[in-house]
C-alpha cells in the first residue's frame, strides 16, 4: 500500500505543470521586480564572496612577510655550524 501510494504521489508531481515553478528570470520576464530582485542577490552575495577570498588571501600575505622579517628562533646570524669536535 506504501508503495502505491509513493508511486502515484511521484506520478502526479511528474505530471504536474512546471510553469509555476519557473522564476520571473526563466520564465520571460527579465523586467518584473522579482528578477531584479534576483540580481541584486547575487551581487550582493558575489561581494561578500569576493570580500572573504581578499581578506584570506592579505591573510595569508601578512603571515608570508611577518614570518620572512622574524629571526629563526635559537640561530645566530654570525655562528656557523661547527663539524669537529672539542678536545
Amino acid at each position: 500500500m506504501k508503495r502505491r501510494l509513493t508511486a502515484i504521489a511521484i506520478g502526479l508531481l511528474a505530471a504536474a505543470p512546471l510553469r509555476p515553478l519557473a522564476c520571473a528570470a526563466c520564465f520571460g520576464r527579465s523586467d518584473s521586480r522579482m528578477a531584479v530582485g534576483m540580481n541584486w542577490g547575487i551581487f550582493s552575495l558575489l561581494v561578500v564572496i569576493a570580500t572573504m577570498l581578499g581578506l584570506i588571501a592579505s591573510f595569508f600575505v601578512f603571515i608570508a612577510r611577518r614570518a620572512a622579517t622574524s629571526p629563526v628562533e635559537g640561530a645566530s646570524v654570525d655562528a656557523a655550524p661547527s663539524d669537529r669536535t672539542e678536545t
